[in-house]
């Protein structure tokens, strides 16, 4: 059996999603009005603000990030969730000057300079602004990216280069490709930079000893990203902020709750029901098969986005909470991670309770430690700032139509996340207290993220 975390990038589909959409979409990037006074000619025509223009531009380029993140070799969950939050924090400050009365957000993320000045007169057009910065940040951010995939960053850029007034076209296309460079100044200093390059340090020697964490089946592969959640986090304040405290004490004492945990993991997986196993595959997200976890935060956060028809001002900011989110939240949770470096189910069922467990799990255990659950972390810090956003919102997710997967429906943001969260106790890859206090930790992470102040006072 190949482990999901080794497979080549599978090239099986063909991307078309990004730019068909933008296309159909074209049309609405030019606002309802126009604000010009008496006597200006086409060239100093004053644009509306953010607010009169649709999420089409961010809604496509998110859709692009999906696909990079699935296809470009070496985009780890953490290294997702860094490239997602830097392009949601760049968005949003591209275009910040548009949206009245909100502010920026050096100041509140860490280490993120003063960005390069609107001008109190120049007049833009913020979808280009838009286009302009999120395809800078993402050729900055994918690198690597294959070479179809790098043509069709080129073929969605120049798709979306229409419907400002004359004059003002070049200006916007400068001001977002001047957010980019800022963007990719200050991503460099945050310890991730190019981490698709090191997923699994050579130098990195695991603790060894009881109830530790080492290398499982099906390819005993090293430790993933172990150093991560050192990284510097976009809002909280320590990578140890909204700590989840330890896990229960390891023990081999059959009548131990560590013991008891390992059991209920054991059993759920012997006794998977249809539906368990269709929730397990669903929220498996296995990196170069899919947008991984965070990948899958976004896609959801731009489904509710185009359903609810949520204007180019309210999508920057929404990605930029979401980004902002996942990204502090696989810094967290791998900083409690390794620190903890807990033995994964697989590990402690073979060797303790049945040693012919495991062959196969529904799902490959991923190379890491397993306290707390990331799956559990992520998708409460997504779903908190959702609900913040849209309320508890009833939504159908459709991220995994275009793999035969029957869509889910959820009666709010929060619904989502629990059962991305459980799922990994179904596929035997968590225990209930990873899984518990994972989304508990996330919860904290984006009421953390959720308190941050964009309007002005």
């Amino acid at each position: 059996m190949t482990s999901n975390w080794q497979r080549p990038i599978s090239r099986r589909q063909v991307l078309s999603r990004a730019v068909a959409g933008a296309a159909a979409g074209a049309a609405l990037l030019t606002p309802m009005r126009w604000a010009a006074g008496p006597g200006l000619v086409s060239a100093s025509v004053r644009p509306v603000a953010a607010t009169e223009f649709g999420a089409q531009v961010p809604a496509a380029w998110f859709d692009l990030t999906e696909q990079l993140i699935r296809r470009t070799p070496g985009f780890s969950p953490p290294v997702a969730s860094r490239a997602i939050g830097c392009l949601g924090v760049g968005l949003y400050e591209a275009i910040v000057p548009g949206i009245p009365d909100h502010i920026s957000l050096a100041g509140a993320v860490h280490g993120l300079p003063p960005m390069p000045s609107a001008g109190r007169s120049a007049a833009y057009h913020w979808p280009s602004v838009a286009n302009a910065a999120m395809a800078a940040m993402t050729r900055n951010l994918f690198p690597t990216a294959p070479a179809d995939l790098r043509r069709e960053i080129r073929a969605l850029e120049a798709s979306l280069e229409r419907g400002a007034p004359p004059g003002m076209a070049s200006r916007s296309i400068q001001r977002g490709r001047e957010i980019a460079s800022a963007i990719d100044a200050w991503s460099r200093g945050d310890g991730g930079h190019e981490g698709f390059l090191r997923n699994f340090p050579a130098d990195y020697v695991p603790p060894e000893g009881p109830g530790l964490w080492v290398p499982t089946l099906p390819g005993f592969l090293p430790a993933l990203q172990p150093t991560w959640g050192g990284n510097r986090c976009m809002v909280l304040r320590s990578p140890g902020d909204c700590d989840p405290g330890p896990p229960p004490e390891f023990s081999t004492e059959p009548r131990s709750a560590f013991f008891g945990e390992a059991l209920e993991v054991h059993e759920a997986v012997n006794r998977l029901t249809p539906e368990q196993r269709e929730i397990t595959l669903f929220w498996s997200d296995d990196p170069g098969l899919t947008a991984t976890p965070p990948g899958h935060s976004v896609s959801i956060l731009t489904q509710l986005l185009r359903a609810q028809d949520r204007s180019l001002a309210f999508a920057a900011e929404a990605y930029a909470r979401v980004g902002a989110a996942v990204c502090d939240a696989f810094i967290a949770c791998w900083h409690v991670k390794y620190r903890e470096n807990l033995v994964r189910p697989i590990t402690y069922i073979r060797r303790h309770i049945d040693p012919a467990w495991g062959d196969p799990l529904p799902l490959d255990t991923p190379p890491f430690p397993e306290y707390t659950s990331g799956h559990s972390v992520q998708s409460a810090a997504a779903a908190e700032i959702m609900t913040s956003l849209f309320g508890s919102v009833a939504f159908t997710d459709h991220t995994h139509d275009a793999r035969g997967m029957a869509p889910r429906s959820f009666g709010s943001p929060a619904e989502f996340a629990r059962e991305a969260a459980i799922s990994r106790l179904y596929g035997g890859i968590h225990y209930r207290s990873a899984i518990e206090r994972g989304l508990d930790h996330g919860r904290c992470i984006g009421a953390a993220v959720n308190a941050v102040q964009l309007g002005r006072a």
